[in-house]
């Protein structure tokens, strides 16, 4: 299993938008109780609300050993001068346990290409690094880009540790591992349902995807994928199966499991189906008891 950097996050990791719906106190003792579990590492968005930076700051405050990651930070949403001074000093107040992951994601203005963006971001960010006053952290700041493409995978693999993918199929980690290599990071995030009937969990599933079904990028993601247009309009079973694991504990872990063995160095989990302002807390745990090493 490759490393960021020498950093280890473990197999299997957690992915959550459920902070964006809590008070404080009650992220902070998530956070904790989650440490406790065992887990090595927890990835945060930023599309609600939460500011991609002061939540991983607030999270990292809250925990002690927990590797905190942007899974990701919106490139369009700050200048590449700030994004570089916040992973700076998030590196030196808590080091070795951030990760700076990077995103286009969808929102920008028409016609704006999202590898020539990302690029030159990279490109500035890398610049200001011989010329910022701030003073250098005690340890590396951990870069890693979200990528799908070929050419955005060839980016992550030469201008940061790796690459972390979303919302993507098995045979999608087996064709990123190619492109990037063996020497890159690759991380997966997938979405996981504890529902065992059929029409009950591609409904659920079906919901959590309508958003990905229809936006433009994640759209040119899936037909790259071999899924047709009638499939992804349609959200068909094949491709709800795919992009959702559901069913019981067993059901899903076998299938977690498909990722590492096709090239992910880190799987991180998604549980779905939780109401807002809830806590997938009691499916964390048993997920813990069957992904963890202690387990």
């Amino acid at each position: 299993m490759r490393t960021i950097d020498g950093l280890d996050l473990g197999t299997f990791g957690l992915y959550t938008f459920d902070f964006e719906t809590q008070s404080a106190a009650r992220i902070r003792e998530s956070a904790q109780e989650l440490e406790e579990q065992g887990w090595r590492a927890l990835w945060i968005p930023e599309t609600l609300g939460r500011e991609a930076f002061t939540h991983a700051g607030y999270l990292l405050s809250s925990t002690e050993r927990m590797h905190i990651v942007n899974g990701i930070a919106r490139v369009w949403s700050r200048g590449a001068v700030y994004t570089y001074g916040a992973g700076l000093l998030l590196a030196d107040a808590y080091p070795n346990r951030h990760v700076l992951g990077l995103g286009f994601s969808d929102g920008n203005g028409p016609g704006v290409k999202p590898l020539a963006a990302m690029t030159a971001y990279l490109d500035e960010m890398d610049a200001h690094a011989t010329a910022t006053p701030n003073p250098a952290p005690k340890a590396p700041v951990r870069r890693i880009l979200a990528a799908y493409g070929p050419k955005m995978l060839e980016l992550a693999r030469d201008r940061s540790a790796g690459a972390q993918t979303y919302h993507v199929n098995v045979a999608h980690t087996a064709q990123a591992r190619e492109i990037l290599g063996q020497e890159a990071f690759l991380a997966v995030e997938h979405p996981v349902l504890f529902e065992s009937d059929p029409g009950k969990a591609r409904a659920i599933a079906r919901e959590h995807l309508h958003l990905y079904l229809n936006s433009k990028y994640n759209r040119a993601k899936f037909l790259r994928l071999g899924y047709s247009e009638e499939e992804i309009t349609g959200a068909s079973d094949r491709i709800v199966d795919d992009l959702v694991f559901w069913g019981d504990l067993d059901t899903i872990v076998e299938k977690l499991h498909a990722h590492v063995e096709a090239g992910a160095d880190h799987v991180t989990v998604q549980v779905i189906g939780i109401a807002p302002g809830e806590s997938a807390m009691p499916y964390w745990r048993v997920l813990g008891e069957a992904l963890l090493p202690h387990a």
